[in-house]
């Protein structure tokens, strides 16, 4: 017997670690095909190692809660390693604003930077360059977070923007007054 809400369709965040190995991409997705998930989007961060050499996977999927375990529990029986599985992950959401030479200074380097330096998330980049990239741009930045991280991530993207000579326009936070 299903109750109601073990038939609902949730989005999840697994964060994976990969060996730097023909076809484990394709073996960490396996179990989630074979238990009903639904990709929704894949971040493999090739270039970018996490402290035990791995390359670090980011995969965004829809599942019922029931489905979601069988998931985590089959990821984990077929030896890939997750470190982070579930909805709860983030929690709260900001935006920021990055502007100065970002094409010049790799924008995607830029946003690697920064989901790496933090538990963020960039969900949303909106680049404008009214006058052409040569002249500056601007990237508008969605990120998200755990709850209470908010501080931090804002002082990585304060520290990478720093590294590259970009200005960082903050989010009002707090009481402040309309």
């Amino acid at each position: 017997m299903n109750d109601a809400h073990g038939d609902e369709v949730h989005a999840y965040t697994i964060r994976l670690e990969l060996v730097d190995e023909p076809g484990e991409l394709l073996r960490a997705l396996g179990p989630i095909a074979n238990n009903g998930g639904n990709l929704l989007s894949i971040f493999h961060e090739r270039g970018n190692l996490t402290p035990r050499g791995h390359i670090p996977v980011e995969v965004d999927l829809e599942a019922t809660p029931e489905r979601f375990d069988d998931i985590v529990e089959a990821l984990r029986e077929a030896g890939v390693n997750v470190i982070q599985a579930g909805a709860e992950q983030y929690s709260e959401e900001l935006t920021v604003i990055i502007v100065g030479q970002l094409v010049q200074t790799d924008l995607s380097d830029t946003l690697s930077a920064i989901q790496d330096g933090t538990d963020a998330s960039v969900t949303d980049v909106s680049l404008s360059a009214p006058e052409g990239t040569e002249n500056g741009a601007s990237a508008r930045l969605r990120l998200a977070t755990q709850s209470g991280e908010t501080d931090s991530v804002l002082s990585a993207v304060r520290s990478v923007a720093s590294e590259k000579d970009l200005r960082v326009i903050e989010p009002l936070t707090g009481g402040g007054e309309a």
